[in-house]
């Protein structure tokens, strides 16, 4: 059974920093792409960082890039998004996903799923 389970949320202040982690089993760690997606208040989510270790890819998304960075520990089956800087448009409940080999712009394209769990950046 495949299980992605976050940790790491809660409330920060503007500017402040939060580390996600992500801890995956039920599957080949190596043969899949993990993304973070994020779904803020009244919007549709949008994955926001994806890294693949087939391709060594990472993707992040423009609104995150250069303060957020995707991390993982193959050892521990674990992955990680640490965000630095956060912005109160950043407040969004973050979810760990899985999909098969490569890194996917859509989140449409995520077949396993974590829980969510609530990031609020507090002004």
């Amino acid at each position: 059974e495949v299980q992605l389970v976050e940790s790491g949320g809660g409330l920060v202040q503007v500017g402040g920093s939060l580390n996600l982690s992500c801890a995956t089993s039920g599957f080949t760690f190596e043969d899949f792409a993990i993304g973070w997606v994020r779904q803020a208040p009244g919007k549709d989510r949008k994955v926001v960082s994806c890294n693949s270790s087939r391709d060594g890819l990472q993707y992040y998304d423009d609104s995150v890039k250069g303060r957020f960075t995707f991390s993982s520990d193959n050892s521990k089956n674990t992955v990680y998004l640490h965000m630095n800087n956060l912005k109160p448009e950043d407040t969004a409940v973050y979810t760990c996903t899985a999909r098969s080999w490569f890194c996917s712009f859509s989140q449409y394209e995520y077949d396993y799923w974590g829980q969510g769990i609530q990031v609020t950046v507090s002004s």
